[in-house]
């Protein structure tokens, strides 16, 4: 796994405010740091959790409170792996804590077929190949000049339903409403260098690269970072029921490296034409290479927060959105026809220049840290710190 602080961090990393959290083994908590040239710097006293600087002016609130330096990147990060971890220093943890984690589905033309495909196939990947190309023949694959709840969207619409192909899928794709869901509990983020989950019944399927936005209380769009929305193909195949088990395991959702915040030299125009890369490496010495471009989103981003906070939905302590990916791999791993799908000890990679890289190690979910520190050891680490203050 890659421990450069170098390689984790932004290109332009001088001009970024960034924020991350560490484990303070110390102080037997978590704290939100400022990641600095000169090292890493705990601001928990001035802004307990994330979500309350992200409530603030974020980037000028970062830059402005000094803190107090913890050690240098290098260090923390050489001290993230949990195989080879100090459990008596400080290592990252995922960026967020008390925001709530949500994702938006099938905002990307290309994964809009691919899960129409896993909904034909009830799961199977023995059977994709030859949906995917009856699919393609009916919807056809340019539908990235198609806007979602447009006149032309419904004709589509109409077409496909008198073919008897229309989806579920389909709907959430190029219908009015946008699919956004809930990915994961609140603080059960794993971040960047730690191991990422599968549940072991799972035999089809992927990483998804994807950008996730920071909104804070408000509404307001206030960050970014990147996100590994772990994707169980046959669960969710089988049925959409079963989303939240294709979505929600331990370890199964990675944030990080770090949170940057939105200045005069990251803004989110700067997020609709990134480019997010993706990097699979088997232990067996399989490569796979992918990519999306938020350039070809369906829906903007700041629509996709719209839906999702609003005056019928709040979130007092604000949330992240993983933005959706247009990634969806097809390359045969083991068996002609079948596709990819994961083997235990895959490292992932999903990086974009401006927000750094963020890398997992796959393991069955269960093999995984187990998720034991949520909101209520979360205020009674803040108490104690605050009592030895």
């Amino acid at each position: 796994m890659q421990t450069e602080a170098a390689f984790i961090l932004p290109d332009d990393f001088a001009n970024a405010a960034l924020m991350g959290r560490v484990w303070r083994p110390d102080l037997a908590g978590p704290a939100v740091v400022a990641i600095r040239e000169k090292g890493v710097f705990d601001i928990t006293d001035e802004f307990p959790t994330a979500s309350q600087l992200a409530a603030s002016d974020p980037a000028e609130a970062l830059r402005a409170t000094k803190g107090v330096r913890i050690g240098a990147l290098q260090d923390i990060l050489n001290n993230t792996p949990p195989d080879t971890r100090d459990p008596t220093k400080p290592w990252l943890l995922a960026p967020i804590d008390l925001q709530v984690i949500k994702a938006a589905g099938v905002t990307f033309a290309i994964s809009m077929l691919e899960r129409v495909i896993e909904e034909r196939a009830r799961g199977n990947p023995d059977s994709a190949q030859a949906i995917r190309a009856e699919v393609t023949r009916i919807v056809g694959t340019d539908l990235s000049q198609l806007k979602p709840g447009s006149a032309e969207a419904q004709h589509i619409k109409d077409v496909l339903v008198s073919q008897n192909a229309w989806s579920q899928y389909l709907e959430v794709g190029i219908g009015p409403d946008a699919e956004v869901f809930t990915k994961a509990p609140v603080l059960s983020a794993v971040g960047t260098c730690v191991d990422a989950g599968l549940h072991p019944k799972s035999t089809w399927n992927n990483p998804e690269p994807e950008v996730v936005l920071v909104v804070a209380r408000d509404g307001k769009i206030v960050g970014a970072t990147l996100g590994n929305d772990v994707n169980l193909r046959d669960f969710e195949g089988r049925s959409a029921l079963l989303l939240s088990k294709a979505k929600d395991n331990n370890a199964s959702c990675a944030i990080g490296p770090f949170v940057r915040f939105f200045d005069r030299n990251f803004t989110l125009d700067d997020v609709r034409k990134m480019e997010i890369s993706l990097e699979v490496k088997g232990p067996e010495g399989f490569v796979l290479h992918g990519a999306s471009s938020l350039s070809q989103i369906s829906r903007d981003p700041a629509d996709l927060v719209g839906q999702t906070i609003n005056e019928n939905h709040q979130y007092p302590d604000g949330f992240v959105l993983f933005l959706g990916t247009m990634f969806a791999p097809i390359q045969d791993r083991a068996a002609k026809g079948q596709g990819f799908t994961h083997v235990e000890g895959d490292l992932v990679t999903v990086a974009t220049p401006k927000l750094g890289r963020l890398t997992n190690r796959m393991r069955h979910s269960g093999d995984c840290e187990p998720w034991n520190f949520g909101i209520t050891e979360l205020f009674e680490a803040l108490m104690r710190r605050k009592g030895a203050s």
